[in-house]
């Protein structure tokens, strides 16, 4: 199966996050998964792709074209060039079998919230787990309850997501998780 990866690209992060996040790329290519991620080197993008590459695993970088400029791009086995980063994450959103949220910063929320929605509309039925590392991710899952109570994110939005701190569990969500969005109701 093709795992999409999205995270952190910067270079300043905390070795617990990147230790984690390699060796959860490189777990999930001895499984016989493949990667599909933004194509970075550094960061978290750049861990998911050492481990995948430890795990003999096949990486895919989707790299907007500009990129280029900049000596940031991780050595993958294929790269899909696009034109900018809408296209960018349209292809990883249609080429990919599950996504990881690891920690990260603006980019990864606007990539996390981007599958998400589209599961929400129906428009996408693949397993999306967030990898919640040192819990990184509590506050912004506090402020999706809170959204929730108010009446401003749907109650059954929090279902679309699964959350865990265990590499295993993640790898067995990606490989079981499904989730009949026929089940949402847009108009009650």
């Amino acid at each position: 199966m093709v795992v999409c990866v999205f995270g952190a690209s910067g270079a300043e992060i905390d070795k617990i996050y990147v230790e984690q996040t390699e060796i959860l790329g490189e777990k999930l290519a001895k499984r016989g998964h493949s990667l599909m991620f933004g194509g970075g080197k550094f960061g978290l993008m750049g861990a998911a792709a050492r481990g995948f590459r430890k795990g003999g695993g096949h990486i895919t970088g989707v790299v907007p074209t500009f990129f280029g400029d900049y000596d940031v791009i991780y050595e993958c086995d294929e790269f899909k060039w696009t034109e900018n980063m809408r296209d960018r994450k349209k292809y990883m959103e249609d080429n990919s079998d599950a996504f990881i949220i690891t920690p990260g910063g603006i980019g990864t929320y606007e990539e996390f919230f981007e599958v998400l929605t589209l599961k929400q509309l129906a428009r996408l039925s693949k397993p999306i787990v967030i990898f919640n590392v040192n819990g990184f991710f509590d506050k912004l899952l506090s402020v999706i309850d809170d959204n929730v109570k108010d009446g401003f994110i749907r109650p059954q939005t929090p279902e679309l997501f699964k959350v865990t701190d265990s590499i295993d569990e993640v790898i067995n969500i990606v490989e079981t998780d499904s989730y009949d969005i026929n089940k949402i109701k847009f108009y009650d």
